[in-house]
C-alpha cells in the first residue's frame, strides 16, 4: 500500500498563490467612495435582496487602511481627484478599483471644466461597470469578474505603477 493510496480523498494538492489567491476572492473589504446618484444602486447592490455578503465582499470599510477595494461612485470633479489619489494611495497593498456608473468611467454626460472625463487618468482601475446607473446585476456582474481576476493574478497586481496622465497638486487639500 502506498503513500498516495491511504491519502486518496484526505489530501488537497495545490500551490500556495492558488490558495492565497482563493481567499482573497472572497475576502474583499470595499470602500465606497460615493459622491453623486449611483450611490442609490451602490445603496441597494448592499441591501439584502441582493445579499452581496454571499460575494465575500458586504462589509465596507470606511478607512483606507482596513480596505482592499475601492469602489469610485459617481462624478468626480477636478477638485476631488487630490483627494482620490490620496484615498488610493493611503490603502495597503494589493488593493483594486472599481469604477462604478458612466460619469466615473468617462465623465458622462457632464461635458465641462470641472469634470474628471475617467478616474483612469488618476489612479489605476481594475473594473469598469457601465451604466447610467449600473443596475444592481452589472454590479454583481462586475464583482464576479474582479474576484475571477483577483483569484487568477497572483502578485503580479501589487507590482504595478501608479502612472498618472496630468499632475495633480494636494497643496489645495
Amino acid at each position: 500500500m502506498g503513500l498516495m493510496q491511504g491519502l486518496d480523498n484526505s489530501v488537497v494538492t495545490g500551490r500556495l498563490d492558488q490558495a492565497v489567491g482563493w481567499a482573497r476572492k472572497f475576502s474583499l473589504f470595499n470602500l465606497p467612495f460615493v459622491t453623486a446618484c449611483c450611490g442609490l444602486e451602490y445603496i441597494s447592490v448592499q441591501s439584502a435582496h441582493y445579499d452581496l455578503d454571499r460575494f465575500g465582499a458586504a462589509f465596507p470599510r470606511f478607512s483606507p487602511r482596513q480596505s482592499d477595494l475601492l469602489m469610485v461612485i459617481g462624478t468626480i470633479s477636478h477638485k476631488m481627484a487630490p483627494v482620490l489619489v490620496q484615498v488610493y494611495e493611503q490603502m495597503c497593498e494589493p488593493k483594486w478599483v472599481i469604477s462604478f456608473g458612466v460619469c466615473t468611467i468617462s465623465g458622462g454626460f457632464y461635458d465641462n471644466y470641472c469634470t474628471l472625463m475617467g478616474i483612469d487618468r488618476v489612479i489605476p482601475v481594475d473594473m469598469y461597470i457601465p451604466g447610467c446607473p449600473p443596475r444592481p446585476e452589472m454590479v454583481l456582474d462586475g464583482l464576479l469578474k474582479l474576484q475571477e481576476k483577483i483569484q487568477h493574478s497572483g502578485n503580479e497586481r501589487t507590482s504595478r505603477n501608479l502612472h498618472r496622465h496630468f499632475p495633480i497638486s494636494t497643496d489645495s487639500v
